[in-house]
């Protein structure tokens, strides 16, 4: 038996400036984007791993009004789920994010204890978003 990642959901508040981000900055493909009864999801795809999705999502979609209530308090306040994505040159996608201005800049290019080169930054959302150098 194998199980292989297919996809994860990243929550955001504003979609639009979300899908600008991971599309024009990170260089993601947008796949599709689709809306039901006020519920709206963009699918993306990274480059190098076409057939892993990532969902942009709003807090609201398929929860209740009160738990997607909760679930936005936690998005304003940047409590949620981190992602990391990984890069062939940090210094370059580091410079691209800072200049672009729609990031929240958290930690510049480290070279960290356990030998990872990384760098972090909350997205559009305030998502916490860490990449690494592949």
């Amino acid at each position: 038996m194998t199980v292989s990642l297919s996809g994860v959901h990243i929550l955001v508040d504003d979609p639009d400036a979300s899908l600008a981000f991971y599309r024009d900055v990170l260089g993601f493909t947008k796949l599709f984007e689709a809306e039901n009864g006020g519920y709206r999801w963009i699918t993306l795809s990274t480059p190098t791993q076409p057939e892993i999705q990532i969902v942009l999502e709003q807090p609201h979609g398929g929860r209740s009004q009160e738990n997607g209530d909760a679930v936005a308090a936690l998005l304003a306040k940047g409590e949620l789920q981190m992602i990391n994505f990984t890069t062939d040159d940090l210094d370059a996608t580091f410079e691209r994010i800072s200049a672009a201005g729609s990031a929240e800049i958290l930690q510049e290019p480290t070279d960290m204890p356990w030998g990872q080169r990384d760098a972090a930054f909350r997205d559009p959302a305030g998502n916490l978003v860490r990449i690494a150098q592949a």
